[in-house]
């Protein structure tokens, strides 16, 4: 990756379901919003409904923020305020629920879950390497969780993007760097947390020392943040590899239905949607990250620590999943905006 430019991969739209839930007759369609708009509406309806909210996606077809509840009364509140409702069986508080049962009885390397909005549901998944033991162990905490979650299996293995590319180098490995950032009005640079472990000081692709790290954190969470020691160019932007850059001004949380666009430099630019919130995903060896964004994206080694950005705004740091860009696949990527809060750093 070189000092300045960051890479994205793309992949298919989400096909949005309506398991287990009802929707109720609507007196008024939903207003037409952009995601940007959805996700301050989403917001605002999450604080107003308190406990009775139960989770929200963007329909990128309809143009329409989709928001999850658990009674009619809720519903009409949501839909006097242009969003489309849903009545669902499980509340946030049930399905994080979920989440703690899982990480007390099911925290066996090769599996992930995430909350799924579009199905109220928490989906937990199993990578090829978990075994017919750990399998069935899975599935029957799984069973025992009942219409609050669902097992499937992935053909891939999950694992960070770490090797390849031809990125930020340093100490035989190679990464990406995700965002141009300042600290106290001095350059920095995030990546991934997972690289910044291992390598201590960065390069850029013609061996020229470039920085030195100067916050980490891996695993729980997945970024690092790099400080420019050389005098090079730091615009804020990402490398689309076509010869033109994306402007970078701010970062977004990330909203289920989001169209994305990864950068990275093994597999340069591909796009798709974010699918799932919140997600922990175990690599093995001890190594469980969580508050994730999952995404239909693909990338391969050499991505890691790649930016995710939808338009000017950034979304997330690329962490790791499962596939690749020739057969398809998920990633995962750590928030930008938990990112830039811990480390104290903004955009630019």
């Amino acid at each position: 990756m070189a000092s300045a430019g960051i890479a994205a991969l793309a992949a298919g739209a989400v096909t949005f379901q309506t398991a287990n839930a009802s929707e109720p007759p609507a007196d008024a369609a939903p207003r037409t919003l952009s995601i940007g708009a959805a996700g301050k509406l989403a917001s605002a309806l999450a604080q107003d409904l308190g406990a009775d909210a139960a989770g929200t996606y963007y329909d990128a077809k309809s143009k329409a923020l989709v928001v999850n509840v658990l009674d009619e009364s809720a519903a009409e509140a949501v839909e006097s305020a242009g969003a489309k409702a849903r009545v669902v069986a499980n509340s946030l508080a049930e399905l994080k629920g979920a989440h703690t049962t899982l990480k007390q009885d099911a925290t066996i390397p090769g599996t992930s879950w995430v909350t799924d909005p579009t199905t109220n549901k928490v989906v937990v998944t199993a990578d090829r390497t978990v075994s017919e033991a750990e399998w069935a162990k899975l599935t029957k905490v799984v069973d025992g969780l009942g219409a609050k979650a669902e097992l499937q299996r992935t053909k891939g293995e999950y694992k960070p993007f770490v090797a390849g590319g031809d990125a930020i180098t340093g100490n035989g490995g190679r990464c990406s760097l995700g965002f141009n950032v300042t600290k106290g009005g001095e350059p920095h640079f995030l990546t991934a947390g997972h690289c910044t472990e291992g390598i201590s000081t960065w390069s850029d692709s013609s061996g020229d020392v470039i920085g030195q790290n100067a916050d980490s954190s891996f695993p729980g969470d997945d970024y690092g943040l790099v400080k420019y020691t050389a005098d090079v160019a730091h615009p804020s932007e990402v490398n689309l590899y076509d010869g033109s850059a994306q402007a970078i001004s701010g970062a977004a949380e990330a909203t289920v239905g989001m169209q994305v666009t990864r950068s990275g430099s093994t597999t340069e630019v591909h796009s798709g949607t974010v699918t799932g919130l919140d997600a922990t995903v175990n690599y093995g060896n001890g190594d469980i990250v969580n508050g994730l964004i999952q995404t239909d994206v693909c990338a391969e080694p050499g991505d890691s620590g790649g930016s995710l950005f939808s338009g000017s705004s950034a979304v997330g740091l690329t962490s790791g999943g499962s596939g690749d860009c020739a057969s398809g696949g998920e990633t995962f990527f750590q928030p930008v905006t938990e990112a830039l809060s811990a480390t104290g750093t903004q955009i630019g």
